[in-house]
């Protein structure tokens, strides 16, 4: 029971959709790739729809996600999201309208209910293990409801395992880009030739970066060599998967999860935000959507690129990975802190560099980017640290909220992931406002989640009860076969 949260997070490490998507996006964006080698396809309104697909597709996938982890299993779920992750990489050995975009689409579908399965399926994993420890006790063999806290323990260490784990993912997913597309990159004089301005001040991505990046096209065989490494991870991953992870419920559980009925599975999520710990969480499940994505888009681009050119960006993600990871560790200090230490933590860096980076601006000089390195590493190692806090932290914070209720968890983290994706799409939609409105829509809703996450607290200490859905009794349907050859077949349901 130890090997399945190392699992997972291998797995997810080689599921990382980032870097191929990187890699793909920027060969795109260069005119010359599009002309020459598909003049007549019409590229950038392909990307535009992948992306459309990725990011949209998932704001509705509060509607299937609980349905689809009933009716396929946690465990299998999973399984079936990294096949369309396989079934994306491999779309990209014939790029066309019909192949990209399909899976695009597959991808964003995919998203919700794999993030909200791993996230039950590793609170899981701690509530198992906490049954395998104490297995003497009386109500470990009566399968009965565990004592309050009781799997605490092990919930903060399977997450934070997890997530040490799994973030080293940003670091793997650069190795396309420094390895083979570095290779093919203007030098920064030509990128950043039209640039007039960086940071706080701009609007858009980076306002003027040339439409040519590469001094000349990579071979087609070493862009397919690239694309089959990434295909064998993901074949590696469901592999892997398959002959490692056991179930997340016992068989009984299994049936008695899908035999309250498919119209209460799907009504249950929404009844579950009338819970205040979840509706006051929301916030903070939006910001930490927000966060991640300024990360790797908003700050790496608008600050990073911009100043320091289209070459050093696996760099700033590498970092911004690895930081991720380190300290991901120090969520294993809530054995001894208070639950709130890591997301009061993690909040209290990003609003401080918030504010640092909405006075932060210049204009681009290639011949001086390189004493600007040290200091954007920094911040990105910094934003790092406040993402590892957070991420970690809520998904703790989940796991001892709704440790006593197992048969809540995939509702609990669907609402999660949910507004993670409501989140991403926002990103998504704000592309082209001014860096300034960004950083201050992140700064308000981090203050916001703050606030609510006090309340909240304040509410428990205080012993405000909070008001969970009731869920439906299983309905068994169990075939009387000896009344069936008496030629009198009846069914009844076991209560």
């Amino acid at each position: 029971m130890k090997k399945e949260p190392l699992t997972c997070s291998f797995k997810s490490i080689f599921l990382r959709a980032i870097g191929l998507l990187q890699m793909q996006l920027i060969l795109h964006y260069d005119m010359t790739y599009r002309e020459v080698k598909y003049s007549n396809l019409g590229l950038e309104d392909i990307d535009r729809k992948m992306l459309m697909g990725i990011n949209v597709t998932p704001i509705i996938g509060l509607l299937y996600t609980p349905v689809l982890i009933r009716f396929l299993g946690t465990k299998w779920m999973m399984f079936l999201a990294s096949g369309i992750y396989a079934l994306f990489v491999s779309t990209n050995y014939w790029e066309r309208y019909y192949t990209l975009v399909p899976s695009a689409v597959a991808i964003g579908v995919a998203i919700v209910p794999f993030w909200a399965s791993l996230g039950n399926y590793i609170t899981r994993m701690a509530q198992q293990y906490y049954e395998y420890v104490n297995y003497k006790e009386e109500h470990v063999q009566e399968q009965k409801k565990l004592p309050k806290g009781a799997c605490h323990r092990y919930i903060i260490i399977f997450q934070s395992v997890f997530n040490i784990i799994f973030h080293l993912s940003f670091v793997f997913a650069q190795f396309p880009m420094r390895f083979v597309l570095n290779h093919y990159l203007n030098d920064n004089q030509h990128i950043l030739f039209n640039v007039n301005s960086c940071g706080a001040n701009i609007s858009g991505v980076i306002p003027g970066f040339n439409t040519t990046v590469l001094t000349n096209l990579p071979r087609s065989m070493l862009l397919i060599q690239v694309e089959s490494v990434l295909m064998g991870f993901a074949f590696l991953a469901m592999i892997i998967f398959l002959l490692l992870c056991g179930a997340a419920y016992r068989p009984t559980e299994e049936i008695d999860l899908r035999s309250i009925g498919w119209g209460n599975i799907f009504q249950l999520p929404f009844k579950h935000l009338r819970d205040y710990r979840l509706r006051l969480l929301c916030p903070f499940f939006i910001y930490s959507g927000f966060e991640v994505l300024f990360a790797v888009s908003g700050f790496s681009l608008s600050y990073g690129v911009c100043i320091l050119g289209l070459d050093k960006l696996w760099l700033l993600i590498l970092v911004y990975g690895l930081s991720c990871s380190i300290f991901s560790s120090l969520c294993l200090g809530l054995l001894r802190l208070p639950r709130w230490v890591c997301l009061m933590g993690g909040a209290a860096v990003h609003a401080v560099l918030l504010v640092a980076l909405l006075c932060f601006s210049l204009c681009p000089h290639p011949d001086k980017s390189t004493q600007y390195l040290g200091p954007l590493l920094v911040i990105i190692a910094l934003w790092g640290l406040g993402t590892a806090l957070n991420k970690t932290g809520v998904s703790i914070l989940l796991g001892m909220l709704y440790a006593e209720e197992k048969e809540r968890l995939d509702f609990v983290y669907t609402i999660y992931h949910w507004w993670q994706a409501i989140a991403i799409f926002i990103v998504y939609l704000w592309s082209n406002l001014p860096m300034r409105a960004k950083l201050s829509i992140l700064l308000a809703t981090l203050l916001l989640a703050c606030y609510c996450y006090w309340v909240m607290e304040r509410r428990l200490a205080s012993k405000v009860p909070f008001r969970l859905p009731r869920i439906p009794r299983p309905r068994h349907k169990v075939t009387n076969h000896n009344s069936r050859e008496r030629g009198m077949g009846g069914e009844f349901r076991l209560k």
